[in-house]
């Protein structure tokens, strides 16, 4: 069922609308699929000839979707929801039929905020991951002595990273948008930003929190595993008028995206992997430091997904209309979005399953044959059975083991209403040169 097509097969689609393609990506660890896609043949495998384009924000990947420079891209996945809703931007409908990978995140502080909180709290220091009670220990300390408030950066407002950090900010009683100030930094900055002060921590997708530990400037204290287990972070995104014009473009770079999802996330390739995306041309990043995040040992049995990053195991590559939901809430409980939605046809216009299962037929691979399903309720590995044949799945566990069931967004978040502030705006992007 795992076994890889010759390198001469092609897609069923032989008839594609388009098979030239322009696709976007940010150096990150998670653009492993679209690289090696790329390098290794597996677009061409499927018909396609592609170009890489490296951007440098999430907001470049946006525009150039809209404006069509790009024809689809690795997206922060509750950026196809912002999108298609008008938030925060003119509304540009948006949908994606395929997750990129489980997750990647890590919240990094600097080496002096790091000692601080050792200072304060030395016990919770010794957890892991370590509670967020140790950094509202110093806020509260600044706010004594009449300090500015610290300054934490996310990658883009409508992103995993964004929510990801908040929810660990509110467990230890930390309100993002009045206790901190909160900016915007692409990925390639952060380090920089927190080397020469602009920031005193982040959340971003790897290498770039390991890359601060390995330059001995800042320490990862949570993986945002710890705070989701398992959770979604980019997709593969299109305009939805792209889609509607390119239906068999479309499958076909689905279906190579998961064939090379299958192929990346088998342990004789890691090495392979990790060897070329570091390359100058796309993260640009030590080989050590990318090894170490993709080298973590599965957790739960060899089909489980990974706690630093999985491309294809546990259901990786599918679209879970449950996670769009999620991020649904965390727009609304945060302010980004005025007044609750149609929670489920939102999702269902943005996350085409339907597409998904179409695409990956001719692979004859494990398919969900459900759109979604609830969230934070197995602690350990377990068997997805409502699907073509079961799949391997791993926790999916919040840190506060709240769960959420899809069906109830708004009982979900009257759960936690005691953590939400009056809406704001959105954090304003900070400009600073690429690192």
């Amino acid at each position: 069922m795992l076994t890889i097509r010759s390198a001469g097969w092609a897609a069923p689609d032989d008839q594609l609308e388009k098979s030239v393609l322009r696709l976007g990506f940010v150096p990150l660890l998670d653009a492993a699929p679209l690289v090696i896609a790329k390098e290794r043949g597996f677009f061409r495998r499927h018909g396609l000839d592609v170009t890489l384009s490296r951007e440098r924000s999430w907001a470049n990947v946006r525009d150039h979707l809209e404006a069509g420079h790009l024809d689809a891209a690795q997206v922060l996945a509750p950026m196809t929801l912002a999108a298609t809703l008008g938030a925060g931007t003119r509304a540009v409908p948006m949908v994606t039929a395929l997750s990129l990978g489980l997750n990647g995140n890590a919240i990094t502080v600097s080496s002096d905020l790091h000692r601080r909180m050792r200072e304060v709290d030395p016990q919770a220091m010794q957890q892991c991951p370590v509670p967020a009670r140790a950094l509202k220990a110093v806020l509260d300390e600044d706010r004594r002595q009449g300090r500015p408030p610290l300054a934490f950066a996310v990658v883009y407002p409508f992103s995993a990273h964004n929510y990801e950090l908040r929810y660990w900010l509110a467990t230890g009683g930390i309100d993002p948008d009045h206790d901190l100030e909160m900016r915007v930094v692409p990925p390639g900055a952060m380090v920089e930003a927190l080397v020469d002060g602009t920031i005193d921590g982040y959340c971003v997708g790897e290498p770039w929190g390991a890359y601060a530990a390995h330059l001995g400037c800042g320490h990862t204290i949570v993986r945002t595993y710890d705070v989701w287990n398992n959770a979604p972070e980019k997709v593969l995104g299109v305009t939805r008028e792209w889609a509607e014009r390119h239906p068999r473009t479309h499958r076909a770079l689905v279906r190579a995206l998961i064939d090379v999802a299958r192929w990346i996330d088998r342990p004789e390739n890691r090495l392979e992997t990790v060897h070329v995306i570091a390359g100058e041309s796309y993260v640009d990043a030590p080989v050590e430091v990318l090894e170490r995040a993709l080298a973590a040992s599965p957790r739960g049995g060899e089909d489980a997904p990974c706690a630093a990053g999985t491309f294809y195991r546990g259901a990786a590559t599918f679209p879970w209309r449950s996670h769009a939901i999620w991020f649904l809430t965390q727009m609304l409980r945060w302010g980004q979005i005025d007044a609750p939605v149609d929670f489920a046809a939102v999702s269902a216009a943005v996350y085409r399953c339907d597409v998904y299962r179409e695409a990956a037929e001719p692979l004859g691979i494990p398919v969900p044959l459900i759109d979604e399903k609830d969230e934070g309720v197995h602690d350990g590995p377990w068997l997805l059975g409502e699907a073509t044949s079961p799949i391997a799945m791993g926790p999916d566990a919040f840190l506060d083991q709240r769960t959420f069931d899809p069906e109830a967004p708004l009982e979900y978040l009257a759960q936690l209403a005691s953590l939400r502030p009056q809406p704001r705006a959105v954090p304003a992007p900070v400009s600073h040169p690429a690192g």
